[in-house]
């Protein structure tokens, strides 16, 4: 798979290679039937009530959970918006995160709402709606954090162990922040970095609140906590990700539909209710001076 089109380097993907259906229950269910139906997307999507949406199968973004529900954040919040829009069945198709744009602009769906990042590559083959999450960089620490862990400076300047996912981005920030490797353990899962940090095998790992949130949720006997995140600044400047809903290119009545809808939620505090089950709070809003257009120009 193409570097340009991974998500982020500090997630694994659990997603299915190639094109797949997802079993689901009541109103999200498989689809990958093309309409030919005339009209836009957004015009046929609110004559039928129906629209079909891809995700890449990874929490907590949009994923199928033990159950058998398609869920996750960006799919719940598309749910919210789109139901909003009069369109209340939301059809979901998995593919591998790489290809998630090829099939929209093939028309094997409609929209994306798998938590993908705006960057300029991306923007060049679709259209993003404004964000909808920040993902700031954070630190899992014992409770109490004992070393005072706020940044990679602390970890650098205190001799500190730090845990870093196998390939993430936070092991690059860490390396750029003059963190030697002697002090860092490279992990190949989530859990495993859990296990090193509760073990005192190292001071703290480095993930996206996100993330980390999601694990501290997961292992609630767990003696960790996740202090606010930050964007580290690395060859001086913010390293700020957001990620977004992705249509095709052309579709600018959806996207504005979506937006406002989307603003609607966010404006409201309804945003933080949804979205707070899986791992998101108040640090992942994204702020007014983080645009679509500045990270497509990024």
């Amino acid at each position: 798979m193409s570097a340009s089109w991974a998500r982020r380097d500090f997630l694994r993907r659990v997603g299915v290679a190639g094109l797949a259906a997802v079993a689901a229950p009541a109103a999200l269910v498989a689809c990958t039937t093309v309409s030919n139906a005339p009209g836009s997307t957004l015009e046929n999507a609110r004559s039928t009530g129906t629209i079909r949406v891809g995700i890449a199968n990874e929490a907590p973004y949009g994923f199928t959970d033990p159950s058998g529900k398609v869920t996750g954040e960006s799919v719940e919040v598309a749910r919210a918006v789109l139901g909003a829009l009069g369109i209340n069945d939301v059809q979901a198709t998995t593919v591998e995160f790489g290809s998630l744009i090829p099939a929209l602009n093939a028309r094997q769906f409609d929209m994306v709402t798998a938590g993908m990042f705006i960057n300029p590559e991306r923007c060049a083959n679709a259209a993003f709606s404004d964000p909808d999450y920040t993902a700031p960089t954070a630190f899992l620490v014992p409770t109490g954090n004992p070393q005072g862990i706020a940044t990679f400076d602390d970890v650098r300047d205190k001799g500190l162990r730090l845990a870093v996912l196998s390939g993430a981005v936070e092991q690059g920030y860490a390396q750029k922040s003059g963190v030697p490797d002697t002090q860092l353990q490279v992990v190949d899962t989530q859990n495993t970095m859990l296990q090193v940090v509760t073990a005192g095998r190292v001071d703290a790992g480095a993930l996206t609140n996100i993330s980390l949130n999601d694990v501290k949720a997961k292992n609630l006997g767990a003696a960790v906590e996740v202090p606010s995140g930050f964007f580290p600044v690395i060859d001086g400047k913010p390293t700020v990700s957001a990620g977004a809903f992705v249509f095709r290119m052309g579709e600018d009545d959806f996207v504005s539909a979506f937006n406002a809808e989307l603003k609607r939620l966010h404006d409201s505090g309804e945003w933080l209710r949804i979205t707070e089950p899986f791992g998101f709070t108040q640090d992942n809003v994204p702020g007014p001076d983080v645009t679509t257009q500045s990270l497509c120009a990024a």
